[in-house]
């Protein structure tokens, strides 16, 4: 097991799963996850000469859970992420990975800090530039103006959302990992009216695919019981005020060395089917992209559906750095 330390990154105290010694590459979780969701990288990132950290991002685990809104902005993510960098290894750049919230989150980190970040690396989400409107314009005309369900627009307000997760973690955890995992039939994320809940007409498989044992989700279930969802779901809540702090940066590229990796069976990865092809994409925002690696079969959860494959990419792309 790595060895935890309670890093203050400025604005908010993280937890952060620290092994082995070396140049620091610090890996950051997506919705609904945790450090843990690296369980499987940590040590042969370690092994083969880093310094491989794992952070809970704020709101989850063992890190600060600030009640307002607007502290789950990107910019003050970005900050979280900057700052456990520089606590971490103070007089060098970090390597930063991210899946899922935590690629945009990487991505951004990189982009507002260059100087930080030596290089950065992307699972599920591809970086596809500073954004012309914010998201939330963007689902509304796909799917709310058209009276279909969308589960970030179901996120906007808050009590709902959280209530509904936190009446049966386990259940919640279980339908929303199996909904978009590769192993679930298409259809499993269910089509449905807007003002519908989440969890409706979403599937409990039995048995539970090999890629997350029982023992892996009682760890997540003890998380989210003990931190709640507002802070998680709240990510959701600031695509406004990110869009507004990011047109700062609207005339960058990310210049540093870049990797993304997806899965084939992945929503995310193709933007709800926005992207056709997002390698092609990310390399107009991106000037050194190393590897854009589609796992076949694979779906959302990319480094617990596919570990082996996964960290033989990501340990290839930092050795070449």
């Amino acid at each position: 097991m790595p060895e935890f330390r309670t890093v203050d990154a400025g604005n908010a105290k993280i937890r952060v799963a620290v092994e082995g010694e070396g140049p620091l590459v610090l890996m950051v979780h997506g919705f609904p996850e945790s450090w843990y969701s690296w369980r499987h990288q940590i040590g042969p990132i370690a092994e083969a000469g880093f310094t491989a950290a794992a952070m809970d991002v704020r709101g989850y685990g063992g890190s600060d859970k600030p009640k307002s809104v607007d502290a789950y902005s990107m910019e003050q993510l970005t900050g979280d992420v900057a700052g456990v960098a520089k606590a971490l290894q103070p007089d060098a750049p970090a390597i930063l990975i991210g899946h899922d919230w935590g690629a945009p989150i990487v991505w951004n980190t990189a982009l507002s800090r260059p100087e930080a970040i030596s290089a950065v690396a992307g699972l599920s989400v591809p970086y596809t530039g500073v954004p012309a409107r914010p998201f939330t314009e963007i689902f509304a005309e796909a799917f709310t103006s058209k009276g279909i369900f969308f589960y970030q627009a179901w996120f906007q307000d808050v009590g709902p959302p959280e209530a509904e997760a936190e009446a049966d973690v386990r259940d919640f955890l279980r339908k929303f990992y199996y909904g978009i995992c590769g192993d679930a039939p298409p259809g499993t994320w269910p089509l449905k009216k807007h003002g519908a809940s989440l969890l409706e007409g979403m599937v409990d498989p039995d048995p539970f695919p090999a890629w997350l044992t029982p023992e892996d989700l009682d760890y997540y279930v003890a998380e989210f019981e003990s931190s709640g969802f507002f802070g998680p779901i709240s990510r959701y809540r600031n695509h406004e005020r990110d869009f507004e702090w990011l047109q700062a940066f609207k005339d960058r590229k990310l210049e540093m060395p870049t990797l993304l990796i997806g899965g084939d069976r992945d929503p995310a990865f193709n933007g709800f089917g926005r992207i056709p092809d997002p390698s092609a994409l990310m390399r107009q925002h991106a000037t050194d992209l190393r590897g854009a690696h589609v796992l076949p079969g694979c779906g959302h959860w990319t480094q617990q559906e596919r570990p082996a494959e996964t960290t033989a990419i990501l340990l290839d792309w930092l050795k070449g750095l």
